[in-house]
């Protein structure tokens, strides 16, 4: 968005009533930081800081009063001001300046001026400024250069990056979120800071460390973060089990390929055609357990036996470890991750029923993420082999979808339950019930009998019997 283009964009009530506040107070009003970044890139933005030069939270009373009572949320012991409008998070500080202790990334806050302010900021690119005063209404101030580095997409600290990512060092994280969002270089010299300060990290909590990861799963090329993330050397401490996925073996003349930038071709694949933040992480651990199952054998040479098994029972453990969540969107990710071998064995072979119903129960609503993360999995360098896989997936979704229409197994629950069955036998809860249970199941998944109460019930009986059960008599 060029300068024109920006004047033109303050021409609303908001910004209007700020300058009205500032003329009034006689202080000085600008907006900061990310949402002139985005303006100039013409990236949307949500969140607007607008600093005063002092009394910021006198400044954002006097503001809710000229939009007509706009509700502020004032937060003395910070010194800020909250408040929603025109569809905009805005948040009204007064000029601050920082210094840090070196066991804490929390800093000492204190009133400070207007280059202080701006000097503190963690890029150049977001120490730019929108003036919303008379003087210079609108105009870009910009006291380290960020224009140029905009321009150039190069990513620059305006203080010694050393001090910057010191301070801060989730700052190093932030570094390598804007890089893979916004397609730009990081600084050479700020570069290198990151990996002479990367055990600085150690001191954030893990949950901002989190937040920054989800943001750069997010973001359209996610693998270029976490290329930065594991050369700097931040990956070996924020996710050391990813890590172990780097890598070629050899043995007897045969190698394996390095899981980890698989892992990130895949994610890669994913991103290129689901938003799924979930799918995408079930893409980052669908071989994270190739590692602990690596095996030479000199028939097969290596392999991975159980991976998917195996990584779908470490899944809650690692989610409690990054602090994710530990909810439906963990078990959504542990089951991509436990089934995403079997489209692929089904694709090999020619596609049988039973193989189909299996997996559309198995799935139930996730089949076509599931189908996405295994087509998203081929990433062979051969384009024949490439094309032939994704044929044969082809296949597999007709497939699914002709057994899904006839057998009505998404979210399926056999004919006959484990209540009906105490019932029926007069058991309580136990083996013979889960035996019963799981041969009506297993004789519908393979096709031994239809989807329907009569055939399930007449099985039931046969079973039964094998196991010196009766019916109870009825009156």
């Amino acid at each position: 968005m060029t300068s024109v283009e920006i004047k033109a964009y303050l021409n609303k009530p908001l910004f209007e009533a700020v300058q009205k506040v500032s003329n009034e107070l006689k202080l000085e009003a600008f907006i900061v930081g990310g949402f002139v970044r985005d303006l100039i890139l013409d990236r949307p933005s949500k969140d607007l800081d607008i600093v005063v030069s002092e009394r910021g939270i006198e400044f954002a009373k006097a503001l809710s009063k000229k939009l007509d009572g706009t509700k502020v949320n004032i937060f003395e012991r910070f010194g800020t001001a909250q408040f929603v409008a025109d569809g905009l998070d805005i948040e009204i500080v007064g000029a601050r300046k920082e210094s840090y202790r070196y066991d804490s990334r929390n800093p000492m806050v204190e009133n400070g001026t207007l280059h202080e302010d701006r000097s503190r900021r963690d890029f150049t690119i977001n120490a730019l400024s929108i003036s919303l005063n008379d003087k210079d209404y609108g105009e870009i101030i910009d006291p380290f250069g960020g224009l140029n580095h905009i321009e150039k997409k190069l990513l620059v600290t305006p203080l010694d990056p050393v001090i910057t990512y010191s301070d801060d060092p989730l700052r190093m994280m932030r570094a390598i979120r804007f890089a893979t969002q916004l397609g730009f270089r990081i600084e050479d010299q700020s570069l290198k800071a990151i990996e002479t300060q990367r055990d600085r990290i150690r001191i954030v909590s893990q949950e901002r460390i989190t937040d920054e990861l989800n943001k750069i799963i997010a973001s359209s090329k996610p693998s270029l973060g976490f290329k930065l993330l594991f050369n700097t050397g931040l990956l070996h401490i924020i996710f050391p089990k990813m890590v172990e996925l780097y890598g070629v073996e050899h043995r007897n003349g045969v190698s394996h390929k390095d899981n980890f930038y698989h892992t990130l071709q895949v994610l890669d694949n994913v991103a290129d055609r689901s938003s799924d933040l979930w799918l995408r992480w079930s893409a980052i651990l669908h071989d994270i357990a190739k590692p602990d199952t690596k095996r030479f054998d000199k028939v097969h040479g290596w392999t991975f036996h159980g991976h998917e098994d195996r990584g779908a029972r470490m899944v809650p453990k690692l989610f409690r470890t990054l602090k994710l969540p530990q909810d439906h969107k963990m078990r959504f990710v542990q089951k991509m991750v436990k089934l995403h071998l079997r489209p692929i064995a089904l694709s090999n072979d020619k596609v049988s029923d039973s193989g189909v119903r299996r997996l559309v129960f198995d799935a139930g609503d996730d089949l076509e993420n599931l189908m996405i993360l295994c087509e998203s999995d081929i990433t062979s360098k051969n384009e024949l082999k490439v094309k032939r896989f994704l044929n044969n997936f082809e296949k597999v979704r007709s497939k699914c979808i002709e057994v899904e229409e006839k057998d009505r197994l998404r979210n399926w629950e056999p004919p006959i339950g484990g209540a009906e069955i105490m019932n029926i036998f007069g058991l309580n809860p136990g083996r013979e019930v889960g035996v019963l249970k799981t041969a009506i199941r297993e004789s519908i998944l393979e096709g031994e009998i239809d989807n329907n109460y009569d055939d399930a019930y007449q099985l039931l009986l046969r079973k039964a019997d094998e196991i010196n059960l009766k019916p109870l008599k009825r009156d």
